[in-house]
Parts: structure tokens; C-alpha cells; sequence
């Protein structure tokens, strides 16, 4: 067995004070065309050394000694950490096999009685391999969340862009994982679809998250990465990326022409060009309020600039 590389930290904008905790590499829905882990090979973390790890966290918690043998990130990441909650990596952490990944689960309570929310990382393909059953077992485990890439509601897109899946089977994942206690949270990318299919993605991914109806959205743009199949594509003239402005035209027609009964929708994150938050339905019209001034007054000052944006 290969040694375990210990991946980049990756995680969505709300666990910024969680610990890190790898459990996989990479992704095992390596095909994504726009994605970093596009043709990664999948790890599986060995469980001994994964506990190891959680000993000497809770030895430092604790005690505040450091282990020369344990990786300095470890500390480094437990100086900022609020102490209650762990972020599973990497790109879907639920990958790792179930027997596993309770015993992984049961013993972070038991080293770390404190923590009180566990989140990670999950594709549509991982949650359709768990049945209900499993994942409420996971959910009394402190499985408190999941983040699930939908991307798009288009299926056309959805095939071109080599999620390996369809809308409907994204909106029964998230109706499993809701029916097993577990939060979701959905990652739409606005510019997904190009110049072209700008309004086809934005119209049907609404649709589609109004049937997944989530507890949280989070709202990404595009940021091209070299070296991915979609980059070459821009590159090579086949993909027009939309404009900044034209990245908030998207963001208002999914909040228009999408209905939730209590949803936390976002764009928080730092690839996007103007940062919204609210929750739906109350502030709807508010935040569609805000985002047409901007776009009215068409000012690129207003705007975070290209070169603060990132992945």
C-alpha cells in the first residue's frame, strides 16, 4: 500500500474553525471536467494511523504537548480550532468504507468528547451507495452535515461536464440524506454552463433546487483550473466564460425562480465577484433587491476583484 498524501484543506467557508481531519485523497468521482481532483486517484486513509492522529490531538487539547512524529499541520490547524466541530477530508470523506468510518466516528467521541459536530464532503454517487439505515446510524455517530456538489440542474450540462450523474439522482440523494436527520447543503456554480447555456443552467438548476429544497445553498462561481478538461476548452475557444455581472444576472434568476421552506442561501464564498447571505423565503426579495442595484448601477468597483478571488 502507497503512503498517504495528505491533501490540501479544501473546505466550504462555514467550517473555517473546524479541524481538518483526513480520512481520503482526492475523489472517487474523479471525471468532474471543472474540477482540481479531475483525474485523481482515490486513498484510503489507513484507520490506525487516523486514530493516531486523533490521540495526538486530544493529548495537545489536553495537555498542550506536541509529538515530534505527528504531522505539524495537525498543530497548526488545533491552534485555530473552536474545539467542537471536525471536517472529514477530502473531496468525499464518505467514500471511506462504512464499518470504518463509524469506528473512525465512535472514536472521536471517545477521544473527543467535546466536539460536537462532524461534517464532510459528499458526491450524489457515495450517498446513493448508503441505504437510509446507514446514514442514520452515521447521524447518531455526530454526522451532522453534508455538503453535496449539485453544480447544475441541467442534465445536458450535468453530462458535459462529467458529474456521472442526472438531476433526479441528485435530488434523491438529498432527499435521503434529509429523511436520515442529516443537514445538506448544495453547491451550485454560477457560469457552469458558459455564455451560452448561461440561462438554461440557471433557470433548471432553480427547478432542481426547489425539489431538493436543502437547508442550506451555497452559491460558487466558476474559477477555471489548468490543467482540467474544461480549462483546455476555454483555451482552445470552446468555452465563453460569462462576466462578472453576468455571474449576479445567474444568481438572481436561481433566487427568482426557486422556493424553498427554510433555506440559508449564500455566496459567501471567495471565487464569487459580490458576497450575499439570507435566509429564504423572508429576505427573497431583499436580496434580489440588492443584487439588481448592483447590477443596475454596472460599477466593476463594486465588484471583488479578479485577482482576490480563489478556489
Amino acid at each position: 500500500m502507497s503512503e498517504f498524501k495528505r491533501p490540501e484543506i479544501i473546505r466550504p467557508p462555514s467550517e473555517w474553525r473546524s479541524y481538518y481531519l483526513p480520512l481520503t485523497a482526492g475523489c472517487s468521482n474523479n471525471t468532474c471536467t471543472f474540477c482540481n481532483s479531475y483525474g485523481s486517484k482515490l486513498q484510503i486513509r489507513d484507520v490506525d494511523d487516523i486514530k493516531k492522529e486523533i490521540d495526538a490531538l486530544a493529548l495537545y487539547m489536553e495537555s498542550n504537548i506536541s509529538l515530534p512524529e505527528i504531522h505539524w499541520i495537525v498543530y497548526a490547524v488545533a491552534r485555530e480550532w473552536d474545539g467542537e466541530r471536525v471536517f472529514l477530508q477530502d473531496g468525499d470523506a464518505l467514500a471511506y468504507p462504512f464499518l470504518k468510518l463509524k469506528e473512525i466516528l465512535t472514536y472521536i467521541h471517545l477521544k473527543l468528547p467535546h466536539v460536537q459536530r462532524i461534517a464532510t464532503y459528499a458526491t450524489t454517487q457515495d450517498i446513493l451507495r448508503r441505504s437510509i439505515d446507514e446514514l442514520k446510524e452515521l447521524r447518531k455517530l455526530n454526522l451532522e452535515i453534508l455538503y453535496i456538489g449539485l453544480e447544475t440542474g441541467s442534465d445536458e450540462l450535468l453530462k458535459k461536464i462529467g458529474k456521472g450523474v442526472d438531476s433526479r439522482q441528485e435530488i434523491e440523494a438529498v432527499h435521503r440524506v434529509k429523511e436520515a436527520g442529516i443537514l445538506t447543503s448544495v453547491t451550485v456554480i454560477l457560469g457552469i454552463g458558459g455564455k451560452e447555456n448561461s440561462k438554461k443552467h440557471s433557470l433548471e438548476t432553480a427547478m432542481v433546487l426547489s425539489e431538493m429544497d436543502p437547508d442550506y445553498v451555497g452559491a460558487l462561481t466558476l474559477t477555471l483550473v489548468p490543467g482540467t478538461p474544461l480549462y483546455q476548452d476555454w483555451k482552445a475557444g470552446k468555452f465563453s466564460l460569462i462576466t462578472p455581472f453576468e455571474s449576479l444576472v445567474e444568481l438572481v434568476t436561481i433566487l427568482k425562480n426557486s422556493s424553498f421552506t427554510r433555506c440559508f442561501f449564500s455566496s459567501m464564498h471567495a471565487s464569487n465577484y459580490f458576497s450575499i447571505r439570507g435566509t429564504l423565503p423572508q429576505d427573497k426579495e431583499k436580496m434580489i433587491a440588492e443584487l439588481e442595484r448592483i447590477i443596475q448601477r454596472g460599477n466593476e468597483g463594486l465588484l471583488r476583484p479578479e485577482f482576490l478571488r480563489g478556489l
